[in-house]
């Protein structure tokens, strides 16, 4: 059986109920009946199947049911539901995935026990009310009832087991963190912890319980509660936005959710956050091949002078550090590389991914709930090095700095402690004097940043947060069982439940501005457009329309763009961008007016000038353009370019002598082929046709240009030559010549 078959026809199921087509879905789901080990699914299947010809009979018939439009959404989700279902029991049977097999020994260990993990953790807020009855009364215990902290830790497990892998949430589930946050027995990290579990089980199969769960524990106060659940909640709606339409008491909630400014401004950092990740993949490459191997060649001057002391990121409030400058000297380059990965940096971008892609086959990553726990400094993994002669004395001191660091995700962080352990003694010896000059710096960031932004510890754990995600779905061993989120466009502010909290017309000009700046252009235009509808006399934004659709080679809508936007006010730069579109679209005319327009506004502009004797050029205006060009030259003496189209000029208006005046000129600088060919050209034109075959010949002696290329060159200028007096005759011999002398040489 082909598990991936299931999945997609699980998908197509849900893309066909959608949009209403329940036959289709039908045929669908009989054929994955075949492979179900649960007898009541098909059952359930012909109940379906029998209301649904109900519904068909009745309509038909024209018998009024007021309520049949609610029985035919019910229908619909029924349908879904069991769609889910069927793939679930497939999988479980045939997958061999870790997610069922861990599921299967969790059910089986609960018939141990006799009752389910919230019946555990029920007990044990019964244990802990008990404690403080007894406390109150001064009474003593025979023993200590109390659980360990190994205990507690296997109780975790265990729920954060029960809370991934349960498919359809009831009253127990939702209960549950109210009792575990009420119990007091719980920490912040494995609160945050169960948050990820839910997400994930809402990712694995729709239900609104678990939607409605991730709301409320996004208004909870509790350190990277809120975080994670928000997050979770906005992947959940966005993966599952085809069937959102389907379940109006979840968009009433989303609603409801939304009338909190907060949580409008909250759900905005998430959705730009996770746009971020897309240039994930394009800045580890970046680092791989462009970035490292230029440091490795600057390794002796970055040993001497680079100042170690701020390997976590210094505040930003200091400025440069004064030693960058000296230290890149002669490397220019990366010095302005490195100072656009710091600003990356500090905007949230994944700097890190590539550092630390490596790092993630220890042990501890083979659990799974390990790729969601916060980083924090009593873990396990931080104790094991209290062991360690070199990094014992110091750990306090170094995790608490890589606790505070707000530029490595928790994953990243588990991984530099599980790796420092098999470091060489000295460079231990380097983390923990760095760390500690790190830590005091790092708490004044903290307290200075909080001070400035009421948003940054959310800020700055959704980040992280969002980053731990990308690793999981990148380089977990299990990513092969999840629908990798991070391969999607993160479109998510075309969902439908971001449009119904956070489409406003403000909204949606900040963020399309945002998308505009990272060159996302294709995400800006979408929501440019939806602004123009409601806002039609702002001139910027026809600009950064047009702009969006010019940089997309939409070069006819941009032009559109540019008119609507110079209507509203007429400006050279817009002029200049409308004269480009149309210059690549062949409209010659109108791009020359257009330039023209832009000329009498700015008469000195070069940049302009030079566009104009371009379209001069296109309408076989010589003269004109010569006049142009030549105020080039002028104004712009060491500009070697504006030689060759000058040349050009002069050929074509016969003044051989100018031009070969200007190609000699342009030759000290080096010719190119095509620079080759048309010197040929002009002495042909002169009769000179040995020297042209010499000019022809030398213009394959770089090796760039190709016989083919060269033949399409000749006879797109075969009008030229025939114009200025070369026997149409000879054209033919002299290109079958350089060719046949090609092939000699």
């Amino acid at each position: 059986m082909n598990i991936n078959t299931i999945i997609l026809q699980n998908k197509r199921v849900c893309n066909l109920i959608v949009r209403r087509k329940v036959k289709q879905s039908f045929d669908i789901i009989a054929e994955m009946l075949d492979n179900v080990s649960v007898e009541s699914l098909r059952d359930e299947f012909g109940e379906l199947q029998m209301t649904y010809l109900n519904i068909l009979k009745y309509t038909v018939e024209g018998i009024n049911d007021p309520e049949r439009q609610k029985v035919y959404l019910k229908l619909l989700r029924n349908i879904l539901s069991l769609n889910d279902r069927i793939k679930q029991d497939i999988l479980a049977h045939h997958s061999g995935w870790y997610t069922y097999s861990v599921r299967e020994t969790e059910q089986r260990e609960e018939k141990l026990r006799g009752g389910s993990i919230v019946q555990s953790v029920d007990d044990l807020v019964f244990k802990s009310r008990l404690d403080e009855m007894l406390a109150s009364a001064d009474i003593s215990k025979e023993g200590n009832d109390s659980m360990s902290p190994a205990q507690i830790e296997r109780l975790s497990g265990m729920i954060f087991n029960h809370l991934w892998l349960t498919d359809n949430y009831g009253e127990a589930e939702e209960n549950l963190f109210d009792m575990m946050l009420d119990s007091g027995r719980f920490e912040w990290y494995d609160l945050a912890s169960f948050v990820s579990a839910v997400t994930l089980s809402s990712l694995r199969i729709w239900d609104t319980t678990k939607l409605r769960l991730l709301a409320k524990l996004s208004t909870v106060k509790t350190s990277h509660v809120a975080e994670r659940a928000l997050t979770g909640l906005i992947f959940s709606l966005y993966y599952n936005n085809d069937r959102l339409s389907l379940y109006p008491d979840v968009i009433d909630m989303i609603r409801e959710l939304g009338s909190d400014k907060n949580f409008r401004e909250h759900s905005r950092m998430i959705v730009l956050q996770a746009v971020r990740s897309r240039d994930t993949e394009k800045l580890s490459k970046r680092m791989n091949e462009e970035i490292l191997p230029k440091v490795v060649k600057l390794r002796p001057r970055i040993d001497d002078k680079l100042d170690l002391d701020r390997i976590l990121g210094e505040n930003i409030e200091e400025g440069q550090n004064p030693d960058w400058t000296e230290m890149f000297t002669g490397s220019e380059e990366i010095f302005k590389t490195m100072e656009e990965l710091t600003n990356l940096q500090m905007e949230g971008s994944d700097v890190y991914m590539s550092a630390f892609s490596g790092l993630k086959r220890f042990d501890f990553f083979r659990e799974l709930r390990n790729w969601f726990i916060p980083f924090y400094p009593d873990h396990p993994a931080v104790d094991e090095i209290f062991r360690d002669e070199i990094l014992g004395p110091g750990i306090n001191e170094l995790a608490e700095a890589l606790y505070k660091t707000p530029f490595i995700c928790n994953s990243d962080k588990f991984s530099l402690i599980l790796n420092m352990k098999n470091l060489p003694r000295e460079q231990k010896s380097m983390m923990l004097k760095v760390f500690r000059m790190e830590l005091e710096g790092l708490e004044q960031m903290k307290y200075d940043n909080e001070l400035t932004d009421p948003s940054a510890v959310f800020r700055t754990n959704v980040t992280q947060y969002i980053h731990d995600l990308y690793r999981f779905y990148k380089l977990s061993d299990f990513k092969h069982e999840f629908d990798d989120l991070f391969t999607s466009r993160l479109d998510i502010y075309n969902s439908l439940f971001y449009r119904e909290i956070c489409g406003s017309a403000t909204d949606d000009r900040s963020l399309a501005d945002y998308f505009f700046s990272k060159e996302y252009y294709e995400d800006a235009i979408e929501l440019y457009n939806s602004v123009i509808k409601s806002v039609n006399n702002d001139a910027e934004l026809y600009e950064k329309a047009g702009y969006c659709y010019q940089k997309m080679g939409k070069f006819d809508r941009a032009v559109e763009m540019y008119s609507l936007a110079s209507l509203i006010e007429s400006r050279t730069w817009t002029l200049r961008k409308k004269g480009f579109c149309l210059r690549k679209l062949g409209r010659s005319e109108e791009a020359l007016d257009t330039y023209l327009q832009a000329l009498d506004k700015e008469p000195d502009d070069l940049n302009t000038i030079l566009m104009t004797a371009h379209c001069y050029l296109d309408a076989d205006r010589y003269d004109e353009a010569l006049k142009q060009y030549f105020r080039v030259e002028y104004e712009s003496p060491g500009n070697v370019k504006v030689l060759r189209p000058i040349a050009w000029c002069y050929l074509m208006t016969g003044k051989y002598g100018e031009a070969e005046n200007y190609f000699r000129r342009l030759a000290k600088n080096g010719l190119t082929p095509y620079d080759r060919i048309n010197m040929g050209h002009l002495e042909l034109l002169q009769g000179r046709t040995q020297k042209a075959a010499r000019e022809y010949i030398s213009a394959f002696d770089e090796g760039e240009l190709t016989s083919e290329a060269f033949i399409n060159i000749f006879n797109e200028d075969l009008p030229v030559l025939m114009a200025g007096g070369v026997n149409p005759d000879d054209l033919p011999i002299v290109l079958d010549y350089v060719l046949m002398s090609l092939k000699k040489a």
